[in-house]
């Protein structure tokens, strides 16, 4: 079974869940709302405690690192991830009232939550605390963490990361296809899957051409601060691209990325710092798959999002993918909070969040650890001018 990835199992998930809304009994698809009833309140109950888990023990080792390197690094890495999402926004709200149509009309209808049929019953999981009292508390610890240095709280923090990883990998991950196979069964049965189907096509082509494009950005800014040719850059850094695809992981593709890194002309010792660390701060790719995906669903409610509304959700982003795990779907783990409590989404828009974000996981994950050479070689350059 664990070579029968998580994206085959998404997209086996939708067409499955697709047929048997359009050929089941009602008491079936209802079956089905009662697991999503069950799993979602379970994922709003474990939101708060992904945050904690991930954010603090990320803010106290990235606290521990190495001076003036890691400044550099982690300050590089934040504005390619922000200028990410910018990228993604604009683009999105330039092509998007284009492209998200059906029948003419924007694709907009009413809140898809109506006309679902309802489970057989549910069981409220309330969290232990609300998702913005859960980053304070996260920032608190893993700030306090670097100021005291406690080390005995930092090897709390990360052991209770690893409880929180195991969750996702153990339960949550496994059990995501059957709550979108729910999900795509209902709305198939409510009439409304071909929207969600033909908006998953556009945003996807989209997503990967943001990619694109993002890539360029940095391997220019990184050629020219390094007087080398760009397009030899990135081409050098192909296997890192392709072995993310199939890993889906920053963290597995490190070996790779390392050794190309070097390739490319960066100093080992230089390489040897950067590339971990960019592993788990810089994720620039999966920013602009969270922000892509966002913005669709939100025009799919009808929404108009405004940079007002989206830039503080960006900045966040750019924190909390610090805290993203290194296994598939962890930055969209990481940003669920953020999502419910900045963007407003629902449990139906998280779960359609999910679904679309985990379709395109391994082409944002190649945008990351292909950045990350463009990055290296910039802190590379800098470290050089400022010694």
């Amino acid at each position: 079974m664990k070579r029968f990835g998580l994206l085959p199992r998404i997209i086996l998930a939708i067409i499955i869940g697709i047929i048997i809304g359009k050929v089941a009994p009602d008491w079936t698809v209802r079956v089905l709302a009662t697991f999503n009833g069950l799993f979602g309140n379970f994922l709003g109950f474990i939101i708060p405690l992904i945050i904690i888990g991930f954010i603090a023990p990320g803010i106290a080792q990235l606290g521990k690192g190495a001076g003036k390197l890691l400044g550099i690094t982690a300050g590089i890495a934040y504005l390619s991830t922000i200028t990410a999402g910018l990228l993604a926004f604009f683009a999105t709200s330039a092509i998007y009232p284009n492209i998200l149509q059906v029948d003419g009309f924007l694709a907009s209808f009413e809140n898809p939550e109506e006309g679902l049929l309802s489970s057989f019953f549910t069981v409220e999981m309330p969290a232990i605390m609300g998702v913005m009292s859960a980053l304070l508390l996260a920032f608190l610890l893993g700030l306090g963490v670097t100021f005291v240095k406690g080390d005995t709280l930092t090897n709390v923090l990360v052991e209770f990361r690893g409880i929180i990883e195991k969750v996702i990998t153990a339960v949550i991950i496994p059990l995501l296809p059957v709550h979108i196979l729910g999900i795509f069964a209902n709305m198939s049965k409510a009439g409304q899957v071909e929207t969600i189907m033909s908006v998953f096509a556009k945003v996807f082509i989209l997503v990967i051409i943001l990619h694109l494009v993002m890539l360029v950005l940095q391997y220019t800014g990184s050629g020219v601060l390094n007087k080398k040719n760009p397009i030899s850059m990135m081409k050098g850094m192909l296997p890192a691209y392709f072995t993310a695809l199939g890993t889906q992981s920053s963290a597995s593709t490190i070996p790779v990325t390392l050794r190309e890194t070097k390739k490319i002309g960066v100093r080992e010792r230089i390489a040897d710092f950067t590339v971990p660390l960019l592993a788990t701060v810089h994720l620039s790719g999966s920013t602009i798959t969270l922000v892509s995906c966002s913005m669709a669903i939100m025009f799919l409610m009808g929404d108009t999002p405004t940079i007002g509304s989206v830039l503080p959700f960006i900045l966040m982003l750019g924190i909390t993918m610090v805290a993203a795990p290194g296994v598939p779907g962890g930055a969209v783990m990481a940003a669920l909070g953020l999502l419910e409590t900045m963007l407003g989404f629902d449990q139906t828009m998280i779960t359609l969040m999910i679904a679309l974000y985990l379709a395109q996981d391994s082409f944002g994950t190649a945008c990351n650890v292909t950045g990350d050479g463009a990055i290296s070689a910039s802190v590379d350059r800098i470290n050089k001018m400022t010694s």
